[in-house]
């Protein structure tokens, strides 16, 4: 078998993913399917942006907590020996996971992302939810992209803490403070928000459209359009990756 094939095969024999995939799907489809009907038909305007920030904002944080647990629970348990003494190679062993993980978390952003969509227009098939713009197709088809980039965040993080508890707390640190606390820091907050990548990833989903108070700011002035945006999340997400893999390769499993 190949190692993605022996990847796949440990992944989904363990429940939490399962749970993670589940809880994904039904809370960010679930409340996109709430706030659609609660929306007053003067905010029509602001449904199309506002259905995948759920996705952003409630299944990315789920996804990223099974991407790290898929590296932290192998160390709990000492099944990493076994991995790293059939593979010759560290680096090669991490990589495979990383690709069915990440892949997955992709899967799975597409399906909340797609899901919100249709839910959204068929509750309220008068809010003008049509993807004829670049923007709109962003909105919906760019979230499984971020998934997988932070799919790679959490995993690069995974490998540098290894502790299931602390890995998880620090993300969500990160996530919840770090990234709404430090932009607001007077004058300098302006300047770190430009960095802030997850801010930026953001960007790239909903860059164009208005801030509907349901998701992370849709910054103006970001130094990088779009596209530029995506590309600097995810050197972010691989440079943390790499960072982890490296520890990984010179510390005792």
């Amino acid at each position: 078998m190949t190692l993605m094939t022996v990847e796949r095969i440990k992944l989904f024999s363990t429940r939490s993913p399962w749970w993670c995939m589940i809880i994904t799907v039904a809370l960010t489809v679930g409340l996109t399917a709430i706030f659609s009907a609660a929306t007053k038909p003067d905010d029509l305007s602001d449904l199309t942006p506002a259905v995948t920030q759920f996705a952003y904002n409630f299944g990315l944080v789920v996804m990223m907590v099974m991407a790290a647990l898929t590296v932290t629970t192998e160390y709990r348990f000492g099944t990493i020996r076994s991995t790293f003494l059939a593979v010759p190679g560290r680096t090669q062993a991490l990589l495979a996971k990383t690709a069915v993980v990440a892949g997955l978390a992709g899967i799975v952003g597409e399906i909340t992302a797609v899901g919100s969509w249709a839910i959204a227009k068929a509750i309220r098939p008068d809010a003008p939810l049509a993807l004829d713009t670049g923007q709109e197709f962003r909105n919906v088809f760019g979230v499984g992209l971020i998934y997988l980039l932070a799919a790679v965040f959490a995993i690069g993080l995974a490998l540098l803490i290894r502790h299931t508890a602390g890995a998880i707390v620090v993300m969500l640190v990160y996530l919840f403070l770090a990234e709404s606390l430090l932009p607001a820091i007077p004058r300098i907050g302006p300047h770190i928000q430009d960095w802030m990548p997850f801010i930026v990833g953001n960007n790239f989903v909903v860059a164009g459209q208005l801030d509907t108070g349901d998701g992370p700011p849709v910054i103006e002035g970001l130094p990088f359009g779009p596209w530029g945006s995506l590309l600097y999340f995810a050197a972010v997400c691989f440079g943390l990756l790499a960072l982890g893999l490296i520890s990984a390769k010179r510390r005792d499993a």
